[in-house]
């Protein structure tokens, strides 16, 4: 049993959010008497966030849910930097204008996940650009600089990895951890903002932040971190073998994404309903039991209720139903994901090769090559073993298009452009 009295502790604990807290006892006691307002920082290193961000988005979802106050802030400026912490080499350096399309796609996202609006616990989002890109070097060095020990920052395990690993650590990216630490004392002064959450490796900048807005506000600030995610296999979360799991819908679809969910590895799946979906604990203790091929109906609940939550629910059933009427009943199904080609490339002949590229199901017309020879590519879910089949208008079905399947679980729909 928690020993939390807060709502918003106790949910976190139960689903297994919590890896670091600055200070338990006051979070805790501000939590139950009081609103919280808290952030998370997001940089725009992309046009979208992947299934990685997801524990920090949930985390917001949380503090919303149990009647605070959230800030998303978007990096539009400490983008302009990267965050050096637990990599091997820097970030490549973005252009202003790139940073802004990249915002523009991530912002997409959070209106899936949080209220926003002018209401007392309605979400907020911010941009550090614009008070970071007034800020005067000289000035901001004269006065917050001085309060940051390089001896302090060389000890922190992500500085210390990279050095110990004889990798360039840029005097660019060293301020990433002062702009970090001075965007909690701003959110601080203009919102009234007294927590920052983050994954556990942001954990030194979170209590630089702390620190600083201790020693030129006078301010009681405080930190939660997160555990960094891994699945039981030592995996990264939100990667798989072809790529990133993205969280905009056109950059993955939500039939990808719930297939995604749904090859959770067995260990994980309890683990990932508590954290990314909002299922009774009671329900997921029941489920996360089942054993055999019964642990995949839970891993189906999973992926139903994940993309419910990002896509909405009657996206998450379209995905549910296509994936069932492929695998289970080996059916053609209309809400499979759909490539879009030209009106005349089968007309003019589309060889497979360069179909099974243009439908992402393999990475180049190598790796397709070597998909084809294995016998793992089925055209209308006859199996063909001809690198040199040519696609024509005769593969059409009759709902004018064409089934390409890679394996069991991938299938993707050719659709010429009329």
């Amino acid at each position: 049993m928690s020993s939390y009295k807060s709502d918003f502790l106790r949910e976190l604990e139960a689903r297994g959010f919590i890896h670091q807290l600055s200070d338990a006892d006051s979070i805790d006691e501000g939590a139950a008497e009081r609103m919280l307002t808290g952030y998370i920082g997001f940089d725009a290193t992309a046009p979208s966030l992947h299934a990685g961000s997801l524990v920090q988005i949930m985390l917001l979802r949380w503090l919303q849910k149990t009647g605070h106050k959230p800030i998303a802030l978007m990096g539009g400026g400490t983008t302009r930097i990267g965050d050096p912490s637990f990599r091997d080499d820097a970030r490549p350096l973005l252009t202003d204008e790139k940073i802004d399309e990249n915002l523009a796609g991530i912002k997409k996202v959070f209106a899936r996940f949080l209220n926003f609006g002018e209401g007392k616990t309605d979400a907020i989002m911010v941009n550090n650009r614009d008070w970071l890109d007034d800020l005067q070097y000289i000035d901001f060095l004269r006065d917050y600089g001085r309060h940051f020990s390089v001896n302090r920052m060389l000890s922190f395990e992500s500085v210390k990895i990279r050095l110990e690993r004889e990798q360039n650590l840029s005097f660019l990216e060293f301020n990433y951890m002062i702009l970090q630490a001075y965007d909690f004392v701003e959110l601080n002064r203009k919102y009234g903002c007294n927590l920052q959450m983050g994954g556990s490796d942001q954990w030194g900048n979170i209590v630089n932040g702390i620190e600083l807005g201790r020693r030129v506000d006078g301010s009681t600030l405080f930190g939660l971190t997160s555990p960094l995610l891994t699945t039981s296999s030592g995996a990264k979360m939100g990667k798989t073998a072809s790529g990133a799991v993205w969280l905009n819908a056109e950059m993955l679809s939500p039939y990808d994404y719930w297939q995604y969910w749904r090859n959770t590895e067995d260990a994980d799946v309890g683990r990932f309903m508590r954290l990314f979906t909002e299922l009774p604990l009671d329900e997921i203790a029941r489920l996360e039991k089942l054993e055999g091929s019964e642990i995949n109906e839970a891993k189906k609940i999973l992926a139903t209720e994940a993309t419910a939550m990002l896509h909405g629910r009657e996206e998450a059933e379209k995905a549910a139903n296509a994936a069932r009427t492929a695998f289970e009943e080996g059916a053609f199904s209309a809400d499979l994901p759909t490539v879009e080609i030209e009106a005349d490339a089968l007309d003019a002949g589309l060889g497979l090769l360069t179909a099974l590229v243009r439908a992402g199901l393999c990475s180049s017309t190598s790796d397709a090559r070597r998909q084809i020879k294995g016998g793992a590519v089925r055209i209308n879910d006859a199996q063909t073993s001809d690198e040199k089949t040519v696609l024509s208008g005769e593969n059409l079905t009759s709902d004018g298009v064409v089934k390409l399947s890679l394996g069991k679980k991938k299938h993707v729909l050719l659709k010429p452009a009329r």
